[in-house]
């Protein structure tokens, strides 16, 4: 036995000094492996979009709080740490940085946004749908004044402008003054950035919904995944780099089908991180197609988005660390940006709030109602009193107006894309009412969509109705808010009949009877106007209203339709300030109080969530009939192919009798 133990004991101890001396010196394959794991290029990136030229910190509305939120002075202060741990940061933005604040209304003519990108170190940005709404002659303007003015800006990419077609058919006027543009301010289908040892190519591209969202832009693009695919093909050929990256000003969305930016990434593999704007998605996690990264991380600044990603053995990318960093009061201002905030806000009192006679931080009424917000009414169909305010607002100013012609507003109209912020509880200020509507350019060239005044039918009344009920579903920035029209609708009743009541409320709120031939005033902003063939085309021209005069005559120029007051157009930010200033100040404090008439609903529209039989099908418009007939027609037609197809196959199979 002791011989025995004698001989085990000496294999053990060789065996036991074996697997410590491999605890301490890894194996060549795992000690390979760790190098490689240690000499993995790495970098860390920061993002935004839809900026949308909130320079500044603002006030808002988070779950029914007030909240502030915000400001480029912050996120430099978080830039400023993170290039303290890591100068070779790469900071890139995705587009939409102008269009939502005060400071756009001096875009065209001193680039604060582009500016103010290039003062948080932003190295590339791509150009979004907004961008263009200062029309042609804005955008041009704010490149060459980016450009001219000294400060560093960031360069520009954008691979899916189709410059052969339109070339092609001979350039217009307004494409030679942007391509003219692009080339002095030195935009490309993509740049190159390297940042410590790793070498990025960061190409940018345009969707066809921000197209949609673009009237006013005279371009013509290319689909985003070929144009990318071709870029990338060049990027191959041409550089050598470790990483590519697209700004996408072309979002994603719940549906497969819609959501353009997972769509690029399953067609272009190549791309490895897509930083994803226009739809102002708030991703907490990246969506990961393949080896591609889809982030986004909100709009308005509310969130800077930050991420470290390191190479694979396959050069491909990995994201190590992914957060959204909430901008909120508790992160400190950088002084020097907020300073230059502060001249840009200067220059906006100076050069275009005077000719309103108001200041940007002046209180136009006192507020205790909290109101819903943007994303309630695009999101959801029902009654909000934040589109009931503003449709108010309209008819108001109109029939205010120094020169109002003595034809009352029959009905005006608030569509949710065109609501860009709400109203919080306490002091309501020029600029929250700016903030609040803020989109656009009239034919005057000054900031500000003005307010049109166009005549539709009963008939086409009720269309309208039928396109928030039905159409809104498909196109939510089509949902409508309404004065002086009430109506209902069942979402379960077959698409294009879903309203079941519509009508006509007189000063008193007492019910008016709609007449179908008869002509009625409606009032707008021009955007609105403008987006009818985006509806008509969603609706494949079943739902389509003609804006007309009071005569009846075809408006043929919806810019023909702008009201005026004195000579000036209408501002719809504008009417919104002085309904405003024009409430009763309760407490007698020298300031308006909003009215608790905006604390409830007042059946303005009426969701019957019904899906009793009777309801269903009761009171049937042309347009169910009509998709009744068509379903009975292919119906029958199946039916007879089927029959048709039995009668062949009984003739072919059955055997013949001899005679």
């Amino acid at each position: 036995m002791k011989q025995f133990m004698k001989h085990l004991v000496t294999p053990m101890a060789l065996l036991l000094a074996f697997v410590f001396l491999m605890s301490v010196f890894p194996a060549p394959e795992a000690l390979a492996a760790e190098t490689s794991s240690a000499d993995a290029k790495q970098l860390d990136l920061l993002f935004t979009h839809d900026t949308h030229s909130h320079l500044d910190s603002f006030l808002t509305v988070l779950d029914g709080e007030n909240a502030t939120r915000g400001g480029f002075a912050r996120i430099k202060t978080l830039i400023k740490q993170a290039k303290e741990d890591n100068p070779d940061t790469l900071i890139l933005d995705a587009g939409d940085f102008s269009m939502g604040t005060l400071v756009q209304t001096i875009y065209a003519t001193d680039a604060p946004e582009l500016r103010m990108l290039g003062a948080l170190g932003c190295d590339v940005t791509t150009l979004g749908n907004h961008e263009f709404d200062y029309r042609s002659a804005g955008l041009a303007g704010a490149l060459q004044a980016a450009r001219e003015s000294g400060d560093p800006v960031p360069a520009m990419v954008l691979c899916n402008i189709d410059w052969a077609a339109m070339e092609a058919e001979g350039l217009t006027q307004d494409q030679q003054l942007l391509k003219d543009a692009f080339e002095a301010y030195g935009m490309k289908d993509y740049t190159v950035v390297t940042k410590g040892d790793v070498r990025i190519a960061v190409l940018g591209v345009f969707g066809q919904d921000s197209l949609e969202c673009a009237p006013t832009c005279v371009l013509k693009f290319r689909d985003i995944s070929e144009a990318a695919a071709d870029t990338v093909q060049t990027i191959r050929e041409k550089e050598d780099v470790d990483m590519i990256v697209c700004v996408s000003h072309s979002g994603t969305d719940p549906d497969p089908a819609k959501s353009e930016d997972e769509i690029l990434a399953k067609n272009v593999p190549e791309i490895d991180v897509i930083i994803s704007g226009h739809t102002h998605t708030t991703l907490s996690e990246p969506i990961v197609c393949g080896n591609t990264y889809i982030v986004s991380c909100g709009e308005y600044g509310k969130n800077l988005g930050s991420m470290s990603l390191s190479q694979d053995q396959n050069g491909r990318w990995t994201i190590d660390e992914y957060e959204l960093i909430p901008i909120t009061p508790d992160i400190p201002q950088d002084a020097a940006t907020q300073e230059k905030i502060g001249q840009f806000m200067d220059i906006v009192d100076e050069t275009y709030l005077s000719r309103y006679g108001w200041k940007a931080d002046q209180t136009l009424a006192q507020n205790d109602i909290v109101f819903a917000t943007p994303d309630m009414l695009y999101d959801k169909a029902g009654e909000y009193n934040l589109g009931c305010i503003l449709s108010d607002a309209f008819a108001y100013a109109v029939e205010s107006a120094d020169d109002f012609d003595g034809h009352p507003v029959d009905v005006s109209i608030v569509p949710s894309g065109c609501v860009r912020d709400t109203f919080a509880v306490g002091d309501i200020t020029v600029t929250d009412v700016f903030n609040s509507y803020s989109l656009g350019i009239g034919a005057d060239g000054v900031p500000g969509y003005p307010l049109i005044s166009i005549w539709l039918t009963g008939r086409e009344l009720k269309i309208g109705a039928e396109i928030d009920a039905s159409v809104s579903e498909l196109m939510h920035s089509a949902r409508l808010y309404t004065s002086g029209m009430n109506y209902s609708f069942n979402p379960h009743r077959m698409i294009l009949n879903k309203v079941t009541d519509c009508y006509l409320t007189d000063d008193e709120g007492n019910r008016v009877e709609l007449e179908d031939d008869k002509l009625y005033r409606v009032v707008c902003d021009l955007y609105s106007g403008q987006m009818l063939g985006a509806v008509t085309d969603v609706s494949y021209g079943i739902l389509s209203v003609q804006p007309k005069f009071e005569d009846g005559t075809p408006i043929e120029n919806i810019e023909d339709a702008i009201i005026t007051s004195d000579g000036e157009e209408i501002k719809a930010w504008a009417a919104v300030a002085e309904y405003m200033l024009s409430f009763p100040d309760t407490d007698k404090d020298g300031i308006a109080n909003i009215p608790q008439y905006y604390a409830s609903a007042h059946d303005r529209k009426v969701i019957e969530d019904s899906t009793s039989i009777w309801d269903l099908v009761k009171n049937p418009n042309k347009y169910a009939v009509i998709i009744v007939l068509v379903v009975i027609l292919l119906l029958a037609v199946l039916i007879g192919l089927i029959l048709l197809v039995v009668k062949l196959l009984k003739k072919l199979f059955t055997p013949r009798t001899r005679s």
